[in-house]
C-alpha cells in the first residue's frame, strides 16, 4: 500500500505579466537604417515619441529609462560605423534609440514548474515553529526559453504555506565578467564542445596556465581578423561563447526575491536554463553556501553549470567538468562524506549515478547506484534534488516514467556514510498525478527538483504538469519506517 501523503491546497501559478525589458537586435543591416531613421528625426519629434513611452512603460518597469540607456550603449561601435558621435546625442534621443532596440519578453507567459525549496537565508522575526523559504521556478516564456525565479514563502508551526505575493517589476541583474580560467580545465571543455581542434591548438599555445576573460577575447578578435573562412571564424566565436559561460551576476538590493530573475546570458544557455536544484552546502568548518545545479541547454548541447551564493543576490557561475558532470540531474549533497562531495547524476539519461570530487566543479568516475525496477519508473529514474540526511540514512526523492511517459514521485533511501548503498526504496510510488493534475502543457507529469523536512514533515513542492506548482506533506517518521518495511526485494 503507497503511503498517505497529504496534498497542500495551495498553487503557485504563472503570471504572463511578469516581464523584463531585453534587448532587441535583427542584425547589424537593420540596426543602422533604424539608427539613421532615428537620427533623422527633429529634437521635438524624438522627445514627442519618448515622452508618452516613457510614462507608459514606467509603470512596468522598475527603472525603464536605464534599461532604454543600456540598449541604446551597446550600439556603440555602430554609431561610430556611421560616423555618428555617440556622445553628443541629447538624453532624450538616446532613451528613443534604446526603445527601438527593446522587446518586454513575459518570462512566465507558457510554462512554470519543477520548482526546488531551500531555507531562506533570513530567519529573523520568526514565531516558534515557523520557517521562511524560497522556492526556485523554471518559468518558460516565448521561444520555449526557460529562466530561473523565486518567490519566498512562509511554513508555519502547523506546517501551513504562504506564498508571499510576488512583485509588480522584474529585474534581469548586472552581469561582471572576471573569472581567472584554468587552461587545461577550460580546453578539455571545449574539446567536449566539439569545437575545431586545430584552432583550439592555437589558441592555447597563445595562453598562460591561468588567463583572464579580456586576454582571451583579445587573442580570439586577433586571430578572427586574419581569417577569411566564415565557418571557421564561427568556431572562434564558440568559444568565446564558452568564456562566457563564466560569470558573476549582481541583483540590486533593493529587489524583492520576487524581482529576480536569473535568464539565459551565455551562447550556450540561450534556449535555457532548467532544472535548478538548490541545496543549502555546510562545509567542514560550520560555514554555508548556497548551491544550485542546472542545465544550460544551447539547442543542441548540453552543458551542466553550476550556481553559488550566500545572499541570493550575488551569484557566481561556472561550468561543471568531468566523465560524470554530463546529460541533466545532476545534484549535490549537503556536505561533504568521508571529506569530499558528493554529487548523483544521471549521465546516460535513464539511471542514476553517484560520485565523489575533492573540488566541487570537477567531476569523475561516477559510479552506478540505481536502475529502474518497479514498472512505474522502467523508462527512466531520476533524482529530484539534493539528498536530505535523515537519522537513517540519505533520503533521496527520485522521479520515476512509466507507462504513458507518466512521471511520478518515488523515494530511496542511501547509507549515510556509504551513499553508494541503497539501503531501501519504495515500491509504490510517493506521489502521482490525479485527476486535478493530468491536464497542462505536459500532460501527466508531476516533477519537483528540491524538498524540505519541516517539523518532522517531508514537505515536496512538485510541478503539476509543467503549468503550476503545488506542495505535498509525507510524515517522516512514517517514510522512514516504510522503507523498513519495503526493503529491497
Amino acid at each position: 500500500m503507497r503511503l498517505s501523503v497529504e496534498r497542500k491546497p495551495i498553487r503557485v501559478n504563472p503570471d504572463p505579466k511578469r516581464v523584463i525589458a531585453r534587448f532587441f537586435f535583427n542584425g547589424n543591416d537593420r540596426a543602422k537604417e533604424v539608427l539613421q531613421r532615428v537620427m533623422s528625426l527633429s529634437e521635438d519629434a524624438a522627445f514627442g515619441i519618448i515622452s508618452p513611452l516613457l510614462q507608459e512603460y514606467s509603470k512596468r518597469h522598475r527603472n525603464i529609462t536605464r534599461v532604454l540607456n543600456r540598449h541604446c550603449s551597446k550600439l556603440k561601435p555602430l554609431f561610430a560605423e556611421l560616423g555618428i558621435d555617440f556622445d553628443s546625442l541629447s538624453v532624450n534621443r538616446k532613451l528613443l534609440i534604446g526603445s527601438y532596440f527593446t522587446h518586454e519578453y513575459s518570462i512566465e507567459s507558457a510554462a512554470f514548474f519543477n520548482p526546488s525549496v531551500i531555507e531562506d537565508p533570513d530567519q529573523t522575526e520568526l514565531e516558534e515553529g515557523q520557517r521562511r523559504v524560497i522556492i526556485s521556478f523554471r518559468a518558460v516564456g516565448e521561444g520555449h526559453i526557460s529562466s530561473i525565479t523565486f518567490r519566498r514563502a512562509l511554513i508555519d508551526k502547523f506546517n501551513n504555506i504562504t506564498v508571499q505575493p510576488a512583485g509588480s517589476y522584474i529585474d534581469e541583474a548586472e552581469i561582471v565578467r572576471n573569472a581567472v580560467y584554468n587552461k587545461k580545465l577550460f580546453f578539455e571543455k571545449a574539446a567536449i564542445t566539439q569545437i575545431n581542434i586545430d584552432i583550439l591548438s592555437e589558441l592555447e599555445s597563445k595562453l598562460d596556465h591561468h588567463f583572464e576573460y579580456a586576454n582571451l577575447r583579445r587573442i580570439i578578435l586577433d586571430s578572427q581578423r586574419l581569417q577569411e573562412n566564415d565557418m571557421k571564424k564561427l568556431e572562434y566565436d564558440k568559444i568565446l561563447w564558452l568564456a562566457d559561460s563564466y560569470y558573476e551576476i549582481v541583483f540590486s538590493l533593493d529587489t524583492d526575491i520576487s524581482d529576480r530573475v536569473i535568464f539565459p546570458i551565455s551562447e550556450y544557455e540561450r534556449k535555457g536554463i532548467e532544472d535548478a536544484r538548490f541545496v543549502k552546502f555546510t562545509d567542514d568548518d560550520g560555514e554555508s553556501v548556497y548551491y544550485a545545479t542546472y542545465t544550460a541547454y544551447d539547442g543542441s548541447l548540453i552543458m551542466p553549470k553550476l550556481l553559488q551564493t550566500s545572499d541570493f543576490y550575488n551569484f557566481k557561475i561556472m561550468p561543471l567538468y568531468g566523465a560524470g558532470a554530463q546529460n541533466k540531474n545532476l545534484a549535490l549533497f549537503p556536505r561533504k562524506i568521508n571529506g569530499r562531495y558528493a554529487m548523483i547524476s544521471r549521465i546516460d539519461g535513464w539511471t542514476n549515478y553517484i560520485m565523489y570530487s575533492d573540488k566541487i566543479n570537477i567531476w569523475e568516475k561516477p559510479q552506478s547506484l540505481q536502475k529502474p525496477k518497479f514498472s512505474w519508473e522502467f523508462v527512466q529514474i531520476g533524482n529530484c534534488g539534493s539528498p536530505i540526511e535523515t537519522k537513517d540514512g540519505w533520503l533521496v526523492i527520485t522521479h520515476g516514467v512509466g507507462p504513458m511517459r507518466r512521471y511520478v514521485l518515488g523515494a530511496s533511501l542511501l547509507k549515510l556514510d556509504d551513499p553508494e548503498v541503497e539501503i531501501g526504496r519504495l515500491k509504490e510510488p510517493l506521489l502521482v498525478p490525479n485527476s486535478d493534475e493530468r491536464e497542462g502543457y505536459v500532460p501527466n507529469v508531476l516533477y519537483s527538483c528540491g524538498s524540505i523536512v519541516h517539523n518532522n514533515k517531508l514537505i515536496i513542492p512538485y510541478g503539476i504538469s509543467d503549468s503550476s506548482t503545488s506542495f505535498a506533506e509525507v510524515d517522516l517518521d512514517e517514510l522512514l519506517a516504510k522503507f523498513k518495511e519495503d526493503g529491497l526485494e
